[in-house]
């Protein structure tokens, strides 16, 4: 970090702590709100989602070699292949806005272009076949059946504005790479990598599977029953493979390379999260911008509600379902359908802390870029389903 970075930060914090009137007691519960949903992240979503991330991203970046990502990622890549993968990516990983962070960062820093890269960024958090199902169950099909459809258009469209708009970039990011083909000599098959690969993918998913609705039966509560004995399993499987298939060398890489992307996120992240909760709160906890504003704000289907919902849905935390239930409250205080459209398009792939981190690994450029087309097809959306649904 440049030392005009942390003098700015210094700065900030002592501003803040000089300025602000924590007299008042809506500053003192919006503070409070901050630091109670920091709390509920790290309690809920660090052990379980966001290290085992972290680890899949530091094995990106260390044992992905820079050919298969230009090949199936890269700017050059067949644009079919790379945006079908890139788009339903969401499907494996039931994951939130701030969780695939560490896997875009690996992706993206071994080569993968902008397009394909911002696909995924998208499609991770916002494709995921839990929620989708479970909106589908509790808001309805037909808004289930619009997110899921509106996800994967989304995806593609971002992806492919990204790439037309910094191809230049993308071209001086891949002039003078050497395309190093894949070696055999790490002393590995293609497919013990993938399994390997496989295994911590699995291990992310199982962890972080959520709780189903109360009632539910079938499928979903067996295995939210078997969760950690599932877990469990993966890890030994996990710990037999290093042991039998890596070397040292590459096993002190691999923990490194991970420490790197912690030491570079967690920091924004953490600040993003507590500057989010202390503007926006909890589900049901107000905080600095009161609650029922934004449930006066959304309802109809007027231009100004499905933009209002886009923004909305794009600066506030969602971690993985829980936007499901916010938005039955808010439906039940009026919201139209289509701001819930946008909030729900818009809402589980960005957030300010993920916002931040974004901006420190691809640029501010390219992050409000970003952020832009997806609020604005949000709106979009959002109008056209709000005009369909009537």
């Amino acid at each position: 970090m440049k030392e005009r970075t942390k003098l700015l930060i210094i700065s900030s914090i002592f501003l803040a702590c000089y300025y602000i009137p924590w007299d008042s007691s809506n500053i003192r519960q919006a503070g409070l709100e901050g630091f109670m949903m920091l709390q509920e992240y790290a309690r809920e979503h660090v052990l379980t989602c966001l290290i085992p991330a972290f680890f899949i991203a530091g094995a990106i970046a260390v044992f992905v070699s820079q050919a298969a990502v230009l090949k199936y990622f890269g700017a050059q890549a067949k644009k079919l292949l790379a945006y079908s993968v890139a788009s339903v990516s969401g499907t494996i990983l039931a994951v939130c806005s701030c969780t695939v962070l560490p896997l875009f960062a690996g992706i993206y820093t071994r080569g993968a272009g902008i397009g394909p890269a911002t696909a995924f960024l998208y499609s991770g958090p916002a494709i995921n076949v839990l929620a989708i199902t479970l909106t589908a169950k509790i808001l309805g099909w037909q808004l289930g059946l619009a997110r899921a459809v509106g996800a994967i258009i989304f995806a593609v469209i971002t992806g492919l504005l990204m790439a037309f708009f910094f191809r230049k970039d993308d071209a001086k990011r891949t002039t003078g790479q050497i395309y190093v083909p894949d070696e055999e000599a790490k002393g590995r098959s293609l497919l013990q990598d993938t399994l390997y690969m496989l295994t911590m993918v699995l291990i992310l998913v199982f962890a972080a599977f959520a709780r189903p609705a109360e009632g539910s039966t079938g499928l979903w509560p067996a295995i939210f029953a078997a969760k950690w004995y599932i877990t469990f399993a993966l890890l030994i499987v996990l710990v037999l493979m290093l042991k039998a298939w890596f070397k040292k060398d590459e096993r002190t890489d691999w923990v490194q390379s991970t420490w790197g992307f912690m030491k570079q996120i967690f920091p924004l992240l953490g600040a993003g999260v507590l500057v989010a909760g202390f503007l926006l709160g909890r589900p049901g906890h107000p905080a600095l911008i009161p609650e029922h504003y934004i449930q006066v704000l959304v309802g109809g289907n007027s231009v100004w509600a499905n933009v209002f919902a886009s923004l909305s849905g794009a600066l506030m935390y969602f971690a993985t379902l829980t936007e499901v239930p916010i938005l039955q409250g808010l439906i039940g205080a009026g919201m139209g359908k289509g701001p819930a459209l946008a909030l729900l398009l818009a809402g589980p792939a960005l957030s300010l802390p993920n916002m931040l981190v974004i901006g420190n690994v691809m640029g501010v450029k390219k992050t409000a870029t970003f952020c832009s087309i997806i609020v604005v097809m949000s709106t979009i959306a959002g109008l056209c389903y709000g005009w369909i649904a009537g």
